[in-house]
């Protein structure tokens, strides 16, 4: 009996360990396109001759959103962080520059992968999008929209000035 449970054991924990693996890298990945300013779909180099298609989630770093925003100016900002993230990648505004990608393990989310992503000239995109304050630490995430507290308080405030 014991032995079967060990077995069942080891069964479902293959999966799990396999889900933790991370590829140090780097691999070379073509730029396809810009997602938004923490995905970028890309055309990654795994051995020669063969290459795969995915999306790369920047690895610590949360850029505002595009689609589903909290509020208007997250949208905007998120446009700011697209459009920054594509002068960087494809400064003629052609897809085909190449960077290097590192730490790849599979995202939780969306079929991407999370990893950090070495621009040419060597820096680090989630750095240079932090120093830009175009995106926050990860655990950090959003500060986009004004708080509820502060649109309270100009309502209160704008209420105020008019008695």
């Amino acid at each position: 009996m014991m032995r079967i449970i060990i077995t069942l054991l080891s069964i479902l924990a293959a999966p799990m360990a396999a889900a933790q693996q991370v590829i140090p890298g780097p691999l070379e990945a073509e730029i396809l396109r810009v997602i938004d300013g923490d995905t970028i779909e890309v055309r990654a180099f795994i051995w020669p001759g063969h290459s795969v298609e995915t999306r790369v989630r920047l690895a610590d770093v949360d850029a505002p959103e595009i689609r589903r925003v909290q509020c208007e100016a997250e949208r905007e900002a998120g446009h700011r962080a697209k459009a920054f993230v594509e002068n960087l990648l494809t400064p003629e505004g052609q897809p085909g520059g190449r960077v290097a990608i590192r730490n790849v393990q599979l995202g939780s989310f969306a079929g991407r992968v999370i990893a950090a992503m070495d621009l040419p000239d060597g820096r680090d995109l989630g750095s240079v999008l932090l120093e830009a304050g175009l995106a926050t630490p990860y655990n950090a995430r959003g500060g986009w929209c004004p708080s509820l507290e502060s649109t309270l308080e100009s309502a209160q405030e704008a209420s105020a000035s008019r008695s």
